[in-house]
C-alpha cells in the first residue's frame, strides 16, 4: 500500500504537533518567493545554505519527492537536530543535514544541481567566501536562487533610531548601525557583482516587500522576532549603561508615531535572485 495512504498522525503526541506547526511568518514571504522560482526537475541533488530550523528545506523535499536527495547546512547544530525531529514525524527519506559553515563545506566540486538560500547567505560571515563555495559545489548550470531582506528593512525604526542617538550626539553608535545593516544586508548590486564573479549568470531579479504591523512600541519590542534576533544587535551597538536611556527614549518616539498614525508599521523590501551557474 501507498505510504500516505497507510498515514496516522497521532495528533495527541507533542513532538508531532509541534513539528507540523513549523513556519515562522518572518521566513514565509522570502522563501515563497523563493519557492516560485525553483525549477523541478527529477533526480537533482539539492542544498539549502543555511537551512536554520528547516524552510524551505523540508518544503522542497516534500515537494520534489524522492528522485532527489536535499541537504542543508547551517552552523546552528541544536537547529539541525529540531530539523531531524522533523524529517523522522515527516517520514522523509531524501534529506540530511549537516553543521557546516556556508564559507567551507565537505563536499565534492559540481556536486548539486540546485542551490537555495533563504535569508542564509546574508547572515554569513564572510559572503565573498560562501559564495566562492557555493561555486566551487554547483555543478554547471546548476541554479541558484537565494533570497534576502534589503537594507531599506525596518527603514521607520531606523530613522528613529539615528534620530534618537543624533540627539544624544552617538556618532561612533549611529556609524555602527550602519555598518550592521551593511553587513547583514548588502546591496543588490554589490550581491550581483559578487555573483557574477564567482561563476553565476543572473537570469532574473525580483524585489518585493511585505509589512510588519504593531499596535504600539512595547508590542514591537516584545515580539519575538524582535526581542529575540533583533533587539540584540540593536544592544550591542549602544554601551550597556545607557541601554535603558536609549531605549526609554526609542520607545517615546515610536508611540508618538503610534498615536498619529494608529499603529507602527515596519516595511520589509526584499530581493529574490535567480542565477545559473556557467
Amino acid at each position: 500500500m501507498k505510504k500516505y495512504l497507510e498515514a496516522k498522525p497521532d495528533i495527541e503526541y507533542k513532538d508531532f504537533v509541534s513539528c507540523v506547526d513549523e513556519l515562522p511568518l518572518w521566513s514565509a514571504p522570502f522563501g515563497l518567493s523563493l519557492l516560485e522560482k525553483v525549477e523541478m526537475k527529477a533526480g537533482m541533488r539539492v542544498l539549502d545554505v543555511g537551512c536554520g530550523l528547516g524552510f524551505p528545506l523540508i518544503e522542497l523535499a516534500q515537494r520534489l519527492g524522492n528522485t532527489c536527495r536535499l541537504t542543508g547546512i547551517d552552523p546552528w547544530e541544536i537547529a539541525l537536530e529540531r530539523i531531524r525531529l522533523k524529517v523522522f514525524h515527516y517520514e522523509l527519506s531524501n534529506v540530511e543535514v549537516f553543521n557546516y559553515n556556508a564559507e567551507s563545506m565537505s563536499f565534492d566540486d559540481g556536486y548539486f544541481d540546485l542551490i537555495v538560500s533563504n535569508n542564509g547567505l546574508n547572515n554569513v560571515n564572510n559572503l565573498e567566501q560562501a559564495l566562492q563555495e557555493c561555486s566551487r559545489v554547483a555543478a554547471r548550470d546548476a541554479q541558484l536562487v537565494l533570497a534576502q531582506n534589503l537594507e531599506n528593512s525596518m527603514t521607520e525604526f531606523y530613522t528613529v533610531f539615528e534620530k534618537v542617538l543624533s540627539a544624544k550626539k552617538l556618532s561612533a553608535e549611529i556609524t555602527a548601525m550602519k555598518d550592521h545593516i551593511y553587513q547583514k544586508r548588502r546591496p543588490v548590486n554589490e550581491v550581483i557583482v559578487l555573483l557574477k564573479k564567482y561563476e553565476f549568470n543572473v537570469k532574473e531579479v525580483v524585489e518585493n516587500s511585505f509589512f510588519l504591523r504593531f499596535l504600539d512600541a512595547d508590542a514591537m519590542f516584545n515580539h519575538s522576532l524582535i526581542r529575540f534576533w533583533f533587539a540584540d544587535s540593536w544592544k550591542k551597538i549602544i554601551k550597556t549603561e545607557m541601554h535603558d536611556e536609549i531605549f526609554n527614549t526609542l520607545e517615546c518616539e515610536l508611540n508618538k508615531q503610534a498615536a498619529k498614525k494608529g499603529e507602527i508599521r515596519l516595511t520589509i523590501p526584499y530581493v529574490v535572485i535567480d542565477c545559473r551557474r556557467r
